[in-house]
């Protein structure tokens, strides 16, 4: 239903100039398709140069947010022996991060929407390298809490801008591949975080985390704002430069630059970004949609895995935990190189299987080790469901419900939509971490029962709910879903 909405639409634009053609691939164009008599490509054929520098920044700070996750379950035994810290000290360091996540979300999209895309980052990036450098530079508990806190606000804020401005910015045919990749670098933060933590002190592991930083703000020097929200804003002149910069001199941006303005300035006269305009009748299907996935992506026992994985380990199987991250990266990269061709709802359905079959493996092992029988199966199950859930999360999980978070909501309510839906993930990952050792203690293999039935729900969820959004631009997603003409 939704694809004869866009189909439509992009018909009525056809038979509305008989000098328009389809070029092959989706856009539709002057059918001459010249500048001056040479002939220009179409502006979503390939990626710049400024289009990769810019999916490097947004990817520095998703592999930050990565290192931040892990660090403290790594430095865990250098802090408290240099520093003498107790056990319920560094447990206060370690929730830090989530208390400033919280912060950070909280934020993020009344922030983003004000100052722009790029400022934000900018803002981000301070908060890691003051997190950071308060951390290296601690030499008692007070240090290391504001450093933690600091990183978490960045964290927060990187979830929401990352995703908006890669959507903002990346043409129709490369926009899965580049978002998946980015968002992916979470992973790869934690996969490194850990290969390496193990054997370098907390202070240089700290160094090391801030490197991605720098990089990322000498990197924001060369960027352009997102054209959507020079647009936005009304600075005209601004948004045609941005995307001519992004897209490439040689490129024909005459019909994309139209159809955003237009688009725009439609849904300006429809509603102001108020939380409360998300609740009207239009948006709750995505507010709906937005809100589940952020639930299926976490409830499903992710930060149970990630934050007792060593207790898991130790208590099912003789296996270091150091070496399930670094496995998690052919799947990010088979996960990446798909997206834009099977879709991504394909993808995270296959993915929330894979988690579903993962928790359900590794529950049963529980459940033969609690019986005491076959021993020797269950250290495997163990071990194989722990696998099969983290390569599957990889694969698609981890970064495709903020793909389609940051697609379905016009830029109009998009500001408060994010906050929402990052504020969601934030209080459910708190929740999964916080209820994993009571729910463990009561019974092992219900808990992680329980994760897989959630999964399986979740399957369904984004069976009967979940758009697909492949193979078009943000306005031809957003005016299907909404019903607002383009």
């Amino acid at each position: 239903m939704e694809d004869e909405v866009v189909r439509k639409s992009l018909l009525v634009k056809q038979e509305a100039s008989s000098n328009t053609v389809d070029n092959g691939n989706g856009h539709v164009g002057d059918g001459a398709n010249t500048n001056g008599g040479a002939a220009v490509r179409p502006s979503d054929s390939s990626a710049t140069a400024i289009l990769v520098i810019s999916t490097i920044v947004a990817a520095c700070g998703a592999f930050t947010g990565g290192s931040v996750a892990v660090y403290s379950s790594l430095a865990e035994n250098g802090i408290i022996a240099d520093l003498g810290l107790t056990v319920a000290e560094y447990s206060l360091f370690g929730s830090m991060m989530t208390i400033g996540a919280i912060i950070g979300a909280l934020i993020s999209g009344k922030m983003t929407d004000v100052i722009g895309r790029r400022y934000t980052f900018w803002i981000l990036d301070i908060f890691y390298i003051m997190g950071w450098l308060s951390i290296i530079f601690a030499k008692g508990a007070w240090l290391l809490d504001f450093g933690r806190l600091l990183l978490g606000v960045g964290f927060g804020i990187t979830c929401y801008v990352g995703p908006v401005y890669l959507a903002e910015i990346t043409p129709k045919n490369l926009r899965g591949g580049f978002m998946s990749i980015t968002q992916s670098m979470t992973g790869y933060g934690s996969s490194l975080t850990y290969l390496i933590g193990s054997i370098i002190s907390w202070r240089t592991l700290a160094i090391i985390g801030s490197i991605p930083c720098i990089l990322m703000f000498l990197g924001l020097f060369l960027i352009p704002e997102s054209p959507r929200w020079l647009v936005k804003i009304g600075k005209q002149r601004e948004f045609e430069a941005a995307l001519q910069r992004l897209r490439g001199v040689d490129a024909d941006t005459s019909q994309e630059a139209s159809d955003i303005k237009d688009y725009t300035d439609n849904l300006q006269q429809n509603s102001d970004d108020k939380i409360q305009n998300l609740f009207q009748r239009k948006f709750v299907p995505l507010l709906i949609v937005g809100v589940g996935l952020m639930l299926v992506q976490v409830l499903g026992g992710l930060y149970g895995f990630l934050f007792y994985m060593s207790e898991i380990f130790n208590s099912a199987v003789n296996f270091s935990e150091e070496w399930i991250f670094p496995l998690q990266i052919p799947s990010i990269f088979l996960g990446a190189s798909l997206i834009d061709k099977l879709g991504r709802r394909m993808i995270l359905m296959v993915s929330a299987m894979g988690n579903c079959l993962g928790c359900f493996l590794t529950g049963l092992a529980y459940l033969l080790q609690d019986h005491n029988w076959w021993k020797g199966i269950s250290h495997i199950l163990a071990l194989v469901g722990v696998l099969v859930y983290m390569g599957s999360y990889s694969f698609g999980m981890v970064s495709i419900p903020w793909i389609i978070v940051s697609e379905i909501f016009p830029i109009n309510v998009k500001g408060s939509a994010g906050t929402l839906c990052n504020l969601v993930n934030w209080f459910a990952s708190f929740f999964v971490s916080y209820t994993f050792n009571f729910l463990f203690e009561w019974s092992s293999a219900g808990t992680f029962f329980i994760y897989s039935s959630i999964c399986g729900l979740g399957v369904l969820f984004i069976a009967k709910l979940v758009p697909e959004t492949k193979g078009r631009t943000l306005e031809e997603i957003q005016s299907s879903l909404t019903g607002i003409l383009q």
